[in-house]
């Protein structure tokens, strides 16, 4: 019979060396709050039961998380032994192994944390501590071992003797326990610590005094045990995270021109052959298909890219664009727009919540608003569609093969109809119907010699 698997997550300190007003579980690494990159990975451990230990930001944590984990209050932060006594009412005297593990850890894997579940059940251990190899073992706490390398205890940083201190075997902060065994030494913590608070590591000195046994599990990757605890260590952990994330992208078959300077969301999926290049920030949920070029200075955030798309200098949110069609250089894709096949959207244009048919070209310095359009349109330069009254939006319509000369005003609402020419300059404010010329423009009167009045020409010939 399978062993029942339970987590609890340590995420009720509000984190004061963040120095923000966001509290720390819920900053962003690679774009997604540092607790929430912990539940993706402890669900692949597929555990029984997740416990989240919330207090600060209770509310805003669970916002985010909502129904994939149950949640205790701690609601006076007395250490991590504390946090982890809330839990008590929701998991003890179940049968089974207990990871805990803390909510500012966001680079731990799940192969780490089965790996660490694993080894706990085949060393039959009342405790196993996550440990890793530290050159800079400075703020952790450390594992102190006999001479036959058997754990004794963790000491803090704070309660270490000078010859602690120089062990660089440090305590991850993550653990699996026997459940019962967890539960059965809570009571037994004390707070006699520089701290005044409840540690959770005292829990490994009282299980080895009743003669259970404790086992560590080294981890080869020390990047993955980063806590963060200011700001300095979140540049740090996105660095590493963006890091590891181009890696299996360029394993996949995606083309980096410098990943160093690339930044692409956990989450985002990216198809083969495509080249992104140096500077481009691809965030959310966004898709981006096969044979794509994402040039230098774009961010695309929350959009769907079908395959062989350009895509340059620019921006594109909540937006989607069907293959072949090329976007910029910068350009704006607001959110609900839609670009469909092999259009082309040029220099300096601003689209939001419009759809653009198939091989429609919209070449620069336009404006397109609330409108949809058919296909083969020519939108000529600084075309603008008009769409806001000044109380609310209004909608255009645009038919196929289309052409709308350049620097012309659609009033909304409006309905153009199929096959119309729209004369450059015009200011449209009724509907237009199928093979109809539309001129809207004063005609022109020339004044002969008036400009002679003005100053600007006196003393020129």
């Amino acid at each position: 019979m399978e062993e029942n698997r339970y987590v609890i997550i340590l995420a009720a300190g509000k984190g004061t060396r963040m120095k923000s007003k966001l509290y720390k579980v819920l900053h962003p690494v690679a774009g997604k709050p540092m607790v929430e990159h912990i539940v993706d990975q402890v669900e692949q451990t597929k555990p029984t039961e997740i416990v989240t230990i919330v207090g600060h930001g209770a509310e805003a944590i669970k916002e985010y998380l909502e129904e994939r984990t149950k949640y205790a209050l701690q609601q006076e932060q007395q250490g991590t032994g504390h946090a982890v006594m809330q839990a008590e009412s929701l998991l003890k005297g179940k049968k089974g192994t207990t990871l805990v593990i803390t909510g500012d850890t966001p680079l731990l894997t799940a192969e780490t944390l089965t790996n660490l579940f694993d080894y706990h059940q085949g060393k039959n251990a009342s405790a196993t501590i996550l440990t890793a190899q530290a050159d800079d073992p400075t703020g952790y706490g450390r594992i102190i071992r006999d001479h036959l390398g058997i754990v004794e205890k963790i000491v803090e940083q704070k309660d270490a003797s000078e010859e602690e201190t120089r062990v660089r075997e440090i305590n991850t902060g993550t653990f699996c326990f026997d459940n019962e065994a967890l539960f059965s030494s809570l009571s037994k913590i004390e707070k006699n610590n520089s701290q005044g608070e409840y540690y959770l590591t005292d829990i490994i000195e009282i299980l080895k005094n009743g003669g259970a046994t404790i086992a560590a599990y080294r981890m080869a990757d020390f990047d993955e045990a980063m806590g963060i605890n200011d700001r300095m260590a979140l540049a740090t952990a996105n660095k590493i995270m963006y890091k590891r994330l181009n890696a299996m992208h360029m394993m996949n078959g995606v083309t980096f021109v410098d990943p160093a300077s690339t930044y692409i969301d956990e989450g985002v999926v990216i198809g083969s052959d495509t080249v992104i290049e140096a500077g481009v920030c691809i965030k959310g949920k966004t898709v981006i298909g096969e044979d794509c070029f994402i040039s230098s200075g774009s961010e695309i955030v929350d959009s769907v890219i079908e395959d062989n798309v350009k895509i340059v200098h620019s921006v594109i949110e909540k937006s989607t664009i069907r293959s072949h069609a090329d976007v910029g250089p910068f350009a704006h894709l607001r959110p609900n727009t839609e670009i469909g096949s092999r259009a082309h959207i040029g220099n300096f244009v601003e689209i939001k919540n419009s759809s653009v048919g198939e091989e429609t070209k919209i070449g620069h310095l336009s404006y397109v608003g609330d409108a949809d359009l058919g296909k083969d349109i020519n939108v000529g330069c600084g075309v603008i569609f008009v769409n806001y009254d000044g109380k609310d939006k209004q909608h255009i319509s645009v038919g196929d093969h289309t052409f709308i000369g350049s620097g012309s005003n659609l009033i909304a609402p409006l309905t153009i109809e199929n096959n119309v020419m729209i004369a450059a300059g015009s200011t449209i404010t009724d509907d237009v119907y199928t093979h109809d010329l539309a001129i809207a423009r004063a005609r022109q009167v020339n004044k002969k010699g008036y400009a002679e009045n003005f100053s600007y020409f006196e003393g020129k010939e």
